[in-house]
């Protein structure tokens, strides 16, 4: 089954509406209670007794939010409302790192949101890094078949240690599958979980030909329901990690059956995805890969 739906250029898509609402299913955390301030103080705030947040960016800083607790492994998942008008240079991320307690071998899991270049839509970018693999970026780029900036959105990352998965809108988008051939690069450190506004002017607008214009600012990215389910990791325990809350349908996103592969249903709308939104995947650049990484070999699309 499918969905006509509209994306913010008027172009229409043929959008699969059979895959599992897995945000549906977690449980909700609270801003003021499981997050903390991570940079820009006063750009930084939460609402609605810590239903809500809004981080943003302006001139002096940008700002961002940081878990309160690591974890290793889970369900993790952010809606997301995107700053409108003219965002060209502005960076609004979601994301897992441990670079703080691992600073040399660090592990990362990202969602990237770029702005608008000369007013085209955003582009969504995905990429991961594992033990300090920062020299071989992993990133996959797609364009959203919706407006971001206009209503609230999920972004949702499956991590465990039979795979990664990043999901839009309950849709995966990218599957990368825990093989040998990725196993040195694959993250399984405890991380925390953070969301960030910034300015990536000389990243990812080609080395800064399309700069953040100051103008039109405060840039700011309003955050909605903030789920998350998986392992607590106490750096103070013996134990590597102790469940989180129970989720209502008791679905274990760490070890339960039903988070050790995609459902067919799922893999349709991965298909479609990749198919039809995606626009780089590093897999593909053999201009900057003289020799494509191993597990390239594997996920081949």
């Amino acid at each position: 089954m499918v969905l006509l739906v509209s994306s913010a250029n008027a172009q229409q898509y043929l959008l699969p509406n059979t895959t599992p609402r897995l945000t549906d299913l977690f449980p909700r955390l609270s801003f003021n209670q499981d997050f903390s301030v991570f940079f820009g103080a006063s750009n930084a705030h939460t609402y609605s007794n810590g239903s809500l947040a809004s981080i943003t960016l302006t001139k002096v800083s940008g700002s961002g939010l940081a878990s309160r607790n690591k974890y290793q492994y889970g369900f993790f998942s952010a809606a997301m409302k995107l700053p409108p008008g003219y965002t060209s240079g502005v960076v609004v991320a979601f994301y897992l790192s441990n670079v703080d307690i691992f600073p040399r071998n660090h592990d990362e899991i990202d969602f990237e949101l770029l702005g608008h270049e000369r007013h085209k839509d955003w582009i969504l970018q995905t990429n991961m890094y594992g033990n300090g693999s920062v020299s071989t970026g992993r990133e996959e780029k797609f364009r959203l078949w919706f407006d971001p900036t206009t209503d609230y959105h999920d972004y949702s990352i499956i991590w465990n240690n039979h795979h990664i998965v990043y999901l839009v809108d309950n849709i995966p988008i990218r599957e990368v599958t825990h093989t040998e051939a990725i196993s040195s690069a694959y993250p399984s450190k405890p991380m925390s979980v953070y969301a960030t506004i910034w300015d990536g002017s000389e990243w990812a607008t080609r080395g800064g030909k399309y700069p953040v214009n100051y103008e039109y600012a405060p840039f700011v990215a309003s955050l909605g329901k903030m789920e998350i389910s998986g392992c607590t990791y106490n750096l103070n325990s013996n134990t590597t990690c102790s469940k989180s809350s129970t989720s209502p349908s008791s679905l274990d996103p760490v070890e339960g059956q039903q988070f050790v592969s995609l459902s067919q249903q799922q893999k349709q709308g991965l298909q479609w995805a990749r198919r039809t939104r995606m626009t780089y995947s590093y897999c593909k650049d053999n201009r900057r890969f003289k020799v494509l990484p191993p597990e390239c070999n594997i996920n081949r699309d």
